[in-house]
C-alpha cells in the first residue's frame, strides 16, 4: 500500500507546481509611474528635513499618479541627466522645472504648460547692473549653469560679456558673493531663493528676461500617454490644484514678483 501511494503523491505534487507556475502572480498591478527629477529648485524640487523629497513638483507627481492609477517611483538624479534617463526607458516621464524649448522638442514631447518662469539676473548687491543691457559689453563676466536655457540666452543676447559655466547652483551664487562674475542668470524662483538666502551680499532683478513655459516631458512615440498627462493638467488646474500648491510652497515667491511688478508665474 505504501509503494503504490507515493508515486501517485508525487505526481500530483508536480501537477500541483505545473498548475500554480501557469497562474497569475499575485503581485501584478500597475507600473509604477517613474518621475524623474533634480531636487535642487526649492520649492518646486527639493527635499525636506528628513531627506525625502517635497516641493511643487512632488506634489503635482503624487496626484498625477493618483489620477493615472500607478504607485509612484521618484527617481532622483543630476538634471543632466534626465533627458537620456527618459530615452534609455529609465524613468516614464520628467518632471523638473523643464523649460519647453524648440531644441528639446526634436527629441521629447511635452505636455501643456503648467508654469511659465521666465529667466532672471542675480547681481552682486552693490553692482551697478540694473538690466540685461549693462551686461552686454567687454569685461563683464556672467555666470550660468550648464544644462540650462541661460546659457543659450547669454550666447545669443549678450555675446560681448564672458560666460563662465558651473555645473552647480551653489557654485554660480558663490561666483557673485565672491563678486567673482557680475550676474547669474538662471529662473526667477531661484534667483529669488537665493537672494533671500543671502540678501546682504546679493540683489535680484526678476523682471523676466525671456519667458519659458515649464512642461513635463515625455518620450517620442506615445501619444495616449502624453494625453493622459494633459488630461491631469487641466483636471488639476480646475480643481484648484495649482492655486493651492501656490499657496503652501509659493507665498513668499509671489509676494516678491508683486513688489517688483512681475506676473505671478503659475497658470
Amino acid at each position: 500500500m505504501l509503494r503504490t501511494t507515493l508515486p501517485c503523491l508525487s505526481a500530483l505534487l508536480l501537477l500541483l507546481g505545473v498548475l500554480a507556475g501557469c497562474s497569475p502572480r499575485s503581485d501584478s498591478g500597475p507600473p509604477p509611474l517613474r518621475v524623474g527629477m533634480e531636487l535642487s529648485t526649492p520649492p518646486f524640487e527639493m527635499s525636506d528635513a528628513t531627506g525625502k523629497p517635497d516641493g511643487v513638483s512632488v506634489r503635482m507627481a503624487e496626484a498625477m499618479a493618483q489620477k493615472l492609477g500607478r504607485p509612484l517611483q521618484i527617481e532622483v538624479m543630476a538634471f543632466k541627466g534626465l533627458e537620456t534617463a527618459l530615452k534609455t526607458g529609465k524613468i516614464d516621464v520628467i518632471l523638473s522645472s523643464m523649460t519647453d524649448t524648440p531644441k528639446r522638442r526634436e527629441s521629447l514631447d511635452f505636455s501643456d504648460t503648467y508654469c511659465r518662469v521666465g529667466l532672471a539676473l542675480l547681481v552682486p548687491k552693490d553692482s551697478n547692473v540694473q538690466s540685461v543691457t549693462d551686461l552686454n559689453q567687454p569685461g563683464r563676466k556672467i555666470v550660468a549653469r550648464l544644462g540650462t536655457t541661460a546659457v543659450d540666452y547669454v550666447k545669443s543676447t549678450i555675446p560681448q560679456a564672458e560666460i563662465v559655466l558651473q555645473d552647480q547652483t551653489a557654485a554660480c551664487l558663490l561666483e557673485i558673493t565672491q563678486r567673482k562674475a557680475d550676474a547669474f542668470i538662471y529662473d526667477q524662483l531661484s534667483i529669488l531663493k537665493m537672494h533671500l538666502s543671502q540678501p546682504e551680499s546679493t540683489r535680484a532683478l526678476l523682471a523676466p528676461l525671456e519667458a519659458g513655459p515649464w512642461a513635463m516631458a515625455v518620450a517620442k512615440g506615445n501619444p495616449e500617454f502624453l494625453a493622459q498627462i494633459n488630461a491631469f493638467l487641466k483636471e488639476f488646474r480646475a480643481a484648484g490644484g495649482f492655486d493651492k500648491l501656490a499657496d503652501q510652497y509659493l507665498k513668499a515667491e509671489k509676494a516678491a514678483l508683486a513688489a517688483q511688478g512681475v506676473p505671478f508665474i503659475m497658470e
